[in-house]
């Protein structure tokens, strides 16, 4: 375990630093590293402490970053981009998610149940990948008075909730599931409010908490204790099937409202927390890519995944119909809204373990998609957020 540690720190670190050299985002070094070290590479990670647990630290990471999102959301800039950023957090997944369903059919011949399941995997987009992002762009303060970075944050940690749900949904009619499609997409709304009441409730007491004279907490439990709730939230989250991570950032949201000053103290340590975080979530990321198996999903796969690129672009420009954002940031947008991860690594096998005939290309696909995204998405967020936010 100690030298698999090892291994992602130091190669993690190394690799980051290489590509920032040649003007490359770190985290596609850190990414490189973990199918390089990982299973479908030389196979370097400790299968029984590391690998197994993957899952895990990963969500752990993500846990960290989703707090540092929440409690760096302006209430003012929320409140201007709302509705657009309540848009986007469904239209460009549901157009992605039923092209691919359309053109794997046509292509592919996969079923339509098959080829749904399919569309909602890749139809996720990471926020693994793109939280961190959005958080640069903040810190070097582009789209800010519009809102850019606020309404992909808020639009991405929903995203997601609409891409599992209505492949759960395909899953279950394929296995011969009792529960119709519209009832599990009917539960899409008491997912989000549910997360979002719990995130309240959470934040509240938090706030409560820190604020008791017999405590008298330290910075460092402070600390501990938010992080242990976000861990609470996410568990919980599963078992009563609310958005878990939608509810961890707005606990964090709402510790900001309430007490300014132990947010930002709190934001402070969690940025430096991050900074091991990020190596163990991205380089772990990259572990879980099965390059052999992508390499089945052949040409066609290719296709299909730019064809949902262009669903999801088109759904993007008709999710910003209205707002105040120009050309410029509406193209922003649409490339912010590319990167696929963590949802791909995730669920990706799923079918194949529940004997999906069309399992092995589906995961096939999922891993492909991983290969293209993530790094096209973060190149070109780094590359045209300067010539297409604005500055303030």
């Amino acid at each position: 375990m100690l030298e698999s540690i090892v291994l992602i720190l130091f190669l993690g670190i190394l690799f980051s630093k290489a590509f920032q050299k040649v003007r490359l985002p770190g985290l596609l070094g850190m990414i490189l590293v973990g199918v390089l070290i990982g299973p479908y590479g030389l196979n370097l990670l400790d299968k029984e402490s590391i690998l197994k647990s993957s899952s895990n630290i990963r969500m752990l990471a993500l846990i960290i970053i989703l707090l540092r999102a929440g409690l760096g959301l302006d209430k003012d800039i929320l409140k201007k981009v709302g509705k657009p950023a309540i848009k986007m957090s469904a239209i460009p997944c549901l157009c992605e998610g039923f092209t691919i369903m359309f053109t794997a059919n046509k292509l592919v011949g996969l079923p339509i149940l098959e080829a749904g399941m399919l569309g909602f995997i890749i139809a996720a987009v990471s926020p693994a990948v793109v939280v961190p992002s959005m958080l640069y762009l903040r810190e070097k303060k582009l789209g800010i008075r519009k809102g850019v970075p606020v309404i992909i944050l808020a639009g991405a940690s929903i995203d997601d909730v609409f891409a599992i749900t209505i492949f759960t949904a395909f899953l279950s009619m394929s296995k011969g599931g009792g529960k119709s499609i519209v009832f599990q997409i009917s539960q899409i709304p008491i997912q989000i409010i549910g997360g979002i009441v719990l995130g309240i409730l959470a934040g509240y007491i938090i706030y409560k908490a820190f604020n008791l004279e017999k405590l008298k907490l330290s910075n460092p439990e402070q600390l501990a204790i938010l992080f242990s709730a976000a861990l609470a939230i996410v568990i919980l989250g599963e078992k009563v099937h609310v958005a878990g991570l939608l509810a961890v950032m707005t606990m964090g949201f709402i510790l900001l409202e309430k007490d300014k000053d132990t947010a930002e103290r709190l934001e402070e340590k969690l940025n430096k927390i991050w900074f091991f975080a990020q190596i163990f979530l991205f380089v772990l990321i990259g572990a879980e890519v099965n390059t052999q198996v992508a390499l089945k999903a052949g040409l066609v796969g290719i296709v299909i995944i730019i064809v949902g690129l262009i669903g999801r672009s088109i759904g993007v420009i008709i999710a910003l119909r209205g707002s105040n954002l120009n050309i410029k940031e509406r193209l922003f947008c649409a490339i912010a809204y590319m990167p696929k991860a963590t949802v791909q690594a995730a669920i990706g096998g799923i079918p194949l373990a529940s004997g999906i005939f069309s399992g092995a290309y589906i995961l096939a696909v999922a891993v492909l998609a991983i290969i293209i995204t993530a790094p096209l998405g973060v190149v070109g967020i780094k590359v045209s957020a300067p010539k297409l936010l604005e500055q303030n």
